[in-house]
Parts: structure tokens; sequence; C-alpha cells
């Protein structure tokens, strides 16, 4: 049984602000260590439960934040910066189940470290979805059902308004966007061991995200100069007087790489 999990880094355990994100940061490698525990720890649930192959995606800003000498030595590594479909890079059709440890919320809701990519806002056919609905929707696309999603309270509540079948793990709530009451590291690794087997217990019911071509992609940015980057990848069409721009995909490439390459174009437009 081929298992993808998509590790990202701000809803992870006891990770509250921006000061555990980025290498230049004072809580940098505590963050890192924080990541590495939550993400084995769901790697040796998943083999416990008959899990043959592991691809752990490192999703978090440059893809280098999981050290090789510190991960479940039975996965496999995505690292690195830049590469196609970035969270998901590596998913394929063939894989049982997808996972996203770390995950948070969207842009706007009160979660810990909440947002989407670089965007304002994103809809997809209609429904507003962060990174979590966006990535199960391009799983869905390849014909693979999303099975758990670890993080806040609030990616728990996000979830299940997308996926509704997947299992949740809670390892912190959400005080502010920046605090939280997070479980100690014994406690998260024991729920994240329940709850990943409980997720593989379901994976023969489960079925990918109902979807068809073509898909509708709407997205909203934060200021004009980052729409107008945007409307010049192939196939975007700007939404005449705003900040929003929009496209279709006829195939699940086109749907993730556009908007990919819209968020590297959107982090280069200064507002000031």
């Amino acid at each position: 049984m081929k298992i993808y999990i998509s590790a990202d880094m701000e809803g992870i355990s006891g990770v509250t602000n921006p000061d555990f994100l980025q290498p230049n940061e004072p809580n940098y490698e505590y963050g890192r260590r924080l990541m590495e525990h939550d993400v084995n720890a769901v790697i040796e649930a998943a083999i416990e439960s008959g899990a043959t192959e592991i691809v752990v995606a490192d999703s978090h800003a440059s893809g280098n934040n999981l050290r090789l000498d510190r991960l479940h030595p039975s996965a496999t590594l995505v690292a690195g910066f830049p590469r196609d479909h970035y969270m998901m890079s590596g998913l394929t059709s063939d894989f049982s189940a997808v996972l996203f440890v770390g995950y948070h919320a969207r842009h706007g809701m009160p979660g810990v470290l909440s947002h989407s990519y670089w965007f304002k806002n994103m809809t997809v056919n209609g429904m507003e979805v962060g990174e979590i609905g966006f990535n199960a929707i391009y799983a869905g696309l390849l014909g693979v059902p999303l099975a758990l999603v670890t993080g806040d309270d609030h990616a728990s509540e996000e979830t299940k308004l997308i996926a509704p079948q997947a299992v949740t793990g809670i390892v912190k709530h959400a005080l502010s966007r920046t605090s939280a009451i997070c479980l100690s590291m014994e406690q998260s690794g024991i729920l994240l061991s329940a709850k990943t087997k409980e997720a593989m217990e379901r994976i023969n019911d489960l079925v990918p995200f109902p979807i068809n071509f073509p898909v509708e992609v709407r997205i909203e940015f934060f200021h004009s100069g980052q729409a107008e980057l945007a409307s010049s990848v192939s196939g975007v069409r700007r939404i005449p007087n705003s900040t929003i721009v929009e496209y279709k995909a006829d195939d699940a490439r086109t749907y993730y790489r556009t908007m990919e390459i819209m968020a590297t174009l959107a982090n280069t437009a200064r507002f000031f």
C-alpha cells in the first residue's frame, strides 16, 4: 500500500508564530524538530497499519526543513524547490491515499498562521478553498483520496467542510493567529499515531474528491501588481478593475502548475 504524505509546518505541534518558520528565525531549529516529530509519528503508525511504501513531500517554504538523517528510515523524501506540483510533487494515481501533516486553515480564518499560499482568496468551481482544499482537489483529480489532516482546530473544521470522510488530528487549539494551546510532544505523538491508524483503517472505503474537468479556478490577490503579473501566465484572465484572476484547467497538471506559477510571480511583486 503506497501512502503519500504532504508535510507543512504551520500546523505542526507547538508551532505558533513566524519565529518557527524560516532559517533566520530564532525558533526555526526547534520548529524543524517538532516537524520531524509529527511526520515520524504518522509514518510509524502508517507502517504499523500496513503501508509498504511512503513518500514524504517537505512542503514548507523551500522544502528543505526535514532532515534526511532524522526522518523515519522507511520513508522516501521529496525535498527542495522549485519542483512541479510543489506541495504534491511526486503524487501519482497509484497511491492509496494522501495524508496532510502540519496543515493550516486558509487565509482570513482564525487559525494559527492561517494563509493560502500567497493569495487573499481562492475558489475552485465556486468553492472557497485554502491549501487543504486545493491540494485535496488535486489528489482527487488523480483519483487519490484524502485520508488524514493534522493541524489546529480550524484546519480540522475546514477539512470537515471539504472532505468530511477524512480523519483529522488536532494537535493545538488556536487562541489567535500567533498563539495556541498546544499538546505536549508525548500527547501529540499518541494522538497522531491513533488518528493515522484510524485513517488507514478507512482507506478502502474512501473515495477521491468528486470533481470533473474542466475545473474553474479563481484567485484574488492582495494588490493589483500581483494580479497584473499573474495575468501574464498563459490561459489566465484578469477580471477588470480588480485583483482577481481566473483560469480553466482541462487536466491535473494545468490545474496545479498554473496556480504554482502565479504564486511564484506574486511573491516577486512589491506593494511599495
